[in-house]
């Protein structure tokens, strides 16, 4: 019963979080985040004292329940082993393997020093919930778009309208590679070796292992009913249960239940107390239960029954080739600007500081925070939100950034700061975001096509929210734009539709730290008399 619940609980949790990063029409609720806010890092990041106590408290009481229910990525494991398991058939797929304490700790070590030292894109690579947001964003999302207009032309033949076609892309060639590198990694871990990832690589893994040590509800097995047949240890995807002595590594126990299930002689339960039968269990060093040998029974002399599981592999040369292929497919276009530059003379703006999405205050406050889970980029429904590659520097790998090169910030939208779990984007209102400067407006008069051409055009103009750019008299009866950057707050609608190319003759260069813009007040038209013809 245990176990079923379990899985009901999980499945659903894994389904709904996944279903929102995938949502691009917004058909799911937005009170659907509160499942990604419950998520053990962005908690810590947030500072979510209320989500950390009851994560931690559900530990204390019921062990690595979190690991089996909450997290995405410990789900998308069972699926992977799941799904390995009825294609092998093997009748024993796991065994009892020591606890890789030195491993795991080093990695928590290293995820903690080098997050101290700025370089959160190691943070970002092994928190579970960042690791499966760019997952979904990255891999799935594409094949879910392309699903969809397949749908769109089917249900259009019959004059169905219920779909809407998309744009299928891939948003950065960067996030892609890391995203699809961590799918094989992580599917291949889980394939082989069950829950290998979460027990010797994944921090979270390891903290709330040291917690569920102490957990008042555990595994505990009868040595009068259990008769050593090893079934247990066989279908334990941790490998934590090591038959010959009897014992559990609570470390490394997930609470999956499917001991309880497959044991024909009832002698494992799930209880707060051990039975009278019971052995007594003490950890040792290694993080590894050992039996407490007493009068009538001595300590095992064998040693225990060991089956490797293979350590992750090198995630250097996966990212190092992924940051190669990303920047070849960034070479054709530089390729053709370089060109345009030395043949026109001109040189096209640079931004010299990035834009960071409104409520994140600045660079260094989105670096200590975001965990490139790639929530509010999924969500931005203007998809001017993109993952970094060097714009914060190394440590601000695949964090959001933005660009206005498919639209531009819509002045009334607060989707990303209402979605970020992580405290990483301060939320909004309207009202705040009309007045939060993420950048200001510069303007390159030789770039104007009303200088360059002697041609009136006036879009900037038209799609400034806050009239930061006008239009005042030139000559011969043409205008020219006019900024005024106080009152800016970079929502890029002008960068956006500038028709100049290949020099967009206006731009937004970003605030090192987010500002409040001065208030504005919109122009209101002059009264119209209209003539009431004598009705």
């Amino acid at each position: 019963m245990l176990r079923k619940l379990r899985v009901v609980a999980a499945a659903a949790t894994f389904t709904l979080i996944t279903l929102y990063f995938l949502d691009f029409a917004g058909w799911l609720p937005e009170s659907f985040h509160g499942l990604v806010s419950i998520q053990f890092l962005p908690a810590v990041l947030s500072l979510s004292l209320v989500t950390l106590a009851g994560l931690i408290l559900a530990t204390l009481l019921f062990g690595r329940i979190y690991c089996s229910v909450v997290c995405p990525t410990g789900i998308f494991q069972d699926i992977v082993n799941r799904i390995a398991g009825r294609l092998q058939k093997k009748r024993k797929r796991f065994a009892f393997a020591p606890a890789k304490t030195i491993l795991r700790w080093s990695v928590l070590g290293v995820v903690i020093v080098t997050y101290l030292f700025g370089l959160t894109v190691v943070l970002s690579l092994l928190d579970p919930y960042g690791a499966y947001g760019r997952l979904v964003s990255n891999v799935f999302s594409p094949v879910y778009m392309a699903g969809n207009n397949l749908l769109e032309a089917i249900f259009t033949k019959f004059d169905n309208y219920t779909f809407y076609r998309t744009e299928v892309a891939v948003v950065s060639p960067l996030a892609f590679i890391v995203a699809l590198a961590t799918f094989g990694i992580i599917g291949f871990l889980a394939w082989k070796h069950g829950r290998s990832y979460c027990n010797t690589i994944c921090p979270v893994g390891t903290l709330l292992g040291f917690l569920s040590k102490y957990a008042l509800f555990k595994i505990r097995i009868d040595k009068n009913n259990c008769n050593g047949c090893g079934v247990c240890a066989s279908k334990c995807k941790a490998s934590c249960i090591d038959r010959k002595t009897h014992t559990v590594d609570y470390s490394r126990c997930i609470a999956c239940f499917d001991c309880l299930d497959n044991c024909r002689q009832q002698a494992i339960q799930f209880s707060s107390t051990a039975s009278k039968a019971a052995v007594p269990l003490a950890v040792k060093k290694g993080g590894i239960p050992q039996t407490v040998p007493t009068s009538s029974q001595s300590a095992p002399c064998s040693p225990p029954e060991t089956a490797g599981v293979s350590e992750s592999p090198d995630r250097s040369r996966r990212q190092f080739l992924g940051t190669l292929l990303a920047t070849a497919a960034l070479l054709p276009e530089a390729f053709a600007r370089k060109q345009e530059e030395l043949l026109s003379g001109r040189k096209g703006y640079k931004r010299q500081h990035p834009l960071c999405p409104p409520g994140a205050v600045s660079p260094e406050h989105l670096l200590k925070h975001c965990t490139a889970c790639h929530l509010c980029i999924a969500k931005c429904p203007s998809h001017v939100l993109k993952p970094a590659v060097t714009e914060y520097g190394l440590g601000g790998v695949m964090q959001p950034v933005m660009y206005f090169d498919r639209g531009f910030c819509n002045f009334d939208c607060t989707v990303c700061s209402d979605v970020c779990p992580n405290g990483a984007i301060h939320p909004l209102t309207v009202e705040q975001k009309h007045l939060t400067q993420v950048g200001r407006v510069v303007f390159i008069k030789e770039d104007c096509i009303v200088y360059a051409d002697e041609t009136s055009c006036g879009a900037c103009s038209e799609h400034c929210p806050t009239q930061a750019v006008t239009m005042i008299p030139y000559k011969e009866g043409l205008t020219i734009p006019s900024i005024d950057p106080d009152i800016c707050v970079g929502c890029g609608g002008c960068e956006y539709v500038c028709p100049a190319r290949p020099f967009r003759a206006i731009h937004v260069e970003g605030n090192p730290v987010q500002q409040q813009a001065k208030p504005f007040e919109r122009s209101g038209g002059s009264d119209i008399k209209i003539d009431d013809f004598g009705f």
